[in-house]
């Protein structure tokens, strides 16, 4: 056989060798992955795993990704290409960690096929890109029952919380009963419930009974929505429970509330230290001021956070306008706050990512309480790594840092509020002011040594003096048995009507962000407890810390001159400005010689500064751009080099072997 034959076959068999290798490697790949990224991006989270442990059903995942006509248009659309791959990534996961109770279907809608009539079937957002093409990217969750949940589409500012997406929708997919939210209010929020005859009656006098919050419509539309007495003992049949205003409560209320939650209950406390929408029947002749303020002061305190009464959350940067009387004009108040983003909402609470504005009146203050810390960290601020409490509290809504608290003697000072005196009030602080918590983990019970109730006991008819009622003490669980959630806002009148809808010609609309800061709340604490615990991930940038550094050592090298020419150009606008403006009329319309030579000499000047500013400004840049060079011609010659040492290093070992071979040939 001679060399030629020889160099073929071993060219075939490296081949052969090779895609071996690839295809053994691949389906190993499958099993065997190593998420190498800084923050475990592939890497599913603990609940998500829990969530897939409990399907008792198969799923079918259906990613809609029109990937042929992301590849004809423009980079804003190819710029999803990479979006898609994380997210064909991530499902992969899922399907790899469900133990074959998910499948995946990665199709590409083609104009008029069956698979884009099905993508438009199930709600999936459509964008034209031409005539015929259009572009898809959602996902379908489809169960053998025939329960279909959809992502319309992956938006580019959700990607941190995609797998919290994706979890939702198999967790709501296997959940099949409507979920029902508990109303339990010392306002009129659910309306008046009255029977048909008191409603001819009241008819009958022009009245009309009052109707509930537009708030409580809304969750009619989506929940089954019903009532939870205030003075209840016993909270059952409920999925989320939602206490709005819990003014003066009973303790059993309150015991009831506390053993709700520790048993897995999903809650949304409102309070207030002073609620506007709380109107209570004022005597002309009392002189006392009714409360207006509500509390779980005891729930709170166990749960390490607290709400100091008479005092509010502040901030001259989020003030809002409104006239205090009918014929009175626009003024801003202290305490009527209008929360934007980015500063006011946490970024990576998946409740709060997406609010842009949200409206407050007279918002409470949480801080979290010293004895639920360690150390001496600020009862203001949020516990974090330090917290030694099992509960995690997440901050939801805040003021930016020049925010503070301010206090009022009583609540008499907000009955007819004066602007500029609660004005005074208030000094800018450092530091963010909290008015909305996520509160997550094992929650110990505030009535630990249980409470006494009276009940109603049977009546000895041979004894008409015998007691009706009589006290017993009642215990319950001391520690919840599995991980609770509760949210809880230092606010109530952000669902007021007021403020949360507005009139229009076709009834109640949406006013910012009010109505969705509740519905997100719902949506995240009614899932299992399992989706509190997912992370949020996705849309991480790691900075160029080299480019970076040569951005920052170059402004400062040139802040210097950047500044002086600034000034000179400034100087020379300035010169021209008054040139133009001390010549009278006539000089105005007709300029002297004199006049015109010395304003194209400022010109000139002008010109030659903006220049220099030019130049700077591209020499600042050029350091940057040789720094790409340099990576760029690294990261073309790194693959070459690494093959050309590795062929030197063998041609060195076989020439050695080859002497050494020689030598021994030679001896023989």
């Amino acid at each position: 056989m001679n060399r030629t034959i020889r160099a073929i076959i071993g060219a075939v068999l490296i081949l052969v060798i090779a895609f071996s290798g690839i295809t053994i490697s691949q389906n190993l790949g499958r099993r065997l992955k190593i998420d190498a990224t800084e923050r475990k991006l592939y890497t599913l989270s603990d609940g998500t795993k829990a969530i897939l442990a409990k399907l008792t059903q198969p799923l079918t995942a259906k990613l809609y990704y029109a990937k042929t006509a992301a590849m004809k248009t423009s980079d804003q659309i190819r710029f999803f290409n990479d979006y898609y791959e994380y997210v064909k990534a991530l499902l992969e996961e899922y399907v790899a960690a469900s133990g074959g109770m998910i499948r995946l279907e990665v199709i590409d809608p083609r104009p008029f096929s069956d698979e884009e009539e099905e993508a438009l079937r199930y709600g999936l957002q459509r964008f034209p890109i031409s005539q015929e093409e259009s572009f898809f990217f959602g996902l379908v969750i489809e169960t053998q029952f025939g329960v279909e949940k959809v992502i319309k589409v992956f938006s580019p500012d959700r990607q941190r919380f995609v797998e919290y997406d994706i979890s939702y929708l198999i967790d709501t997919a296997i959940t099949r009963a409507k979920r029902k939210i508990g109303v339990m209010s010392s306002l009129p929020v659910m309306g008046e419930d009255v029977s048909p005859y008191m409603m001819q009656m009241m008819q009958a006098q022009n009245q009309q009974p009052t109707p509930p919050w537009t708030i409580v419509r809304q969750l009619r539309q989506k929940y089954e929505v019903t009532e939870v007495p205030t003075d209840v003992n016993d909270i059952n049949d409920v999925d989320v429970l939602l206490v709005i205003h819990p003014k003066d409560l009973p303790e059993r209320t309150q015991f009831a509330i506390d053993q709700f939650i520790l048993k897995g209950g999903r809650t949304i406390i409102c309070v207030d230290p002073h609620s506007v929408a709380d109107r209570p029947q004022r005597n002309p002749m009392q002189m006392t001021v009714q409360k207006q303020a509500s509390d779980l002061s005891r729930l709170l305190n166990t749960w390490g956070l607290d709400m100091p009464a008479n005092t509010f959350a502040g901030d001259k940067s989020l003030l809002l306008e409104a006239p205090l009387g009918s014929n009175q004009r626009l003024q801003p108040i202290m305490g009527f706050l209008g929360l934007t983003a980015p500063k006011c909402f946490n970024d990576d609470a998946v409740m709060t990512a997406d609010l842009n504005f949200v409206r407050v009146l007279f918002p409470g203050v949480l801080r979290v309480t010293a004895a639920s810390q360690s150390g001496t960290a600020d009862p203001n601020q949020p516990a974090e790594t330090e917290d030694t409490s099992p509960i995690t509290r997440t901050p939801l809504l805040t003021t930016t840092p020049e925010g503070n608290s301010w206090s009022v003697s009583g609540s008499f000072e907000l009955m007819y509020p004066d602007p500029e005196r609660l004005m005074g009030h208030f000094a800018p602080g450092d530091k963010p002011v909290v008015m909305g918590y996520l509160l997550a983990g094992r929650f110990p019970s505030s009535f630990p040594e249980g409470i006494e109730v009276e009940v109603d006991v049977e009546v000895i008819r041979d004894d008409p003096n015998a007691p009706t009622t009589e006290t017993r003490h009642v215990t319950g669980l001391t520690e919840a048995t599995e991980d609770c959630a509760v949210v809880v806002f230092s606010d109530v009148d952000f669902l007021w009507d007021e403020l949360a809808y507005s009139n229009t010609f076709f009834g109640p609309a949406t006013a910012g962000d009010n109505s969705a800061l509740l519905l997100n709340a719902i949506e995240e604490i009614s899932g299992s407890g399992d989706l509190i615990s997912i992370r949020s991930r996705g849309n991480y940038t790691r900075p160029f810390e080299v480019v970076e550094k040569i951005r920052q050592e170059a402004e400062e090298e040139t802040a210097n001159r950047v500044a002086l020419i600034n000034a000179q150009i400034e100087g020379f606008n300035q010169q021209l400005q008054a040139l133009v403006e001390n010549a009278d009329q006539e000089q105005q319309d007709v300029l002297s010689d004199a006049i015109i030579k010395q304003r194209q000499d400022l010109e000139l000047k002008l010109y030659e500064a903006r220049r220099l500013l030019r130049e700077v400004q591209a020499k600042r840049s050029e350091r940057i751009e040789e720094l790409g060079n340099d990576l760029r011609k690294l990261n073309m010659a790194a693959v070459p080099g690494v093959i050309m040492v590795f062929a030197v290093v063998l041609g060195t070992w076989r020439s050695v072997r080859r002497r050494h071979y020689i030598s021994h040939a030679s001896d023989a």
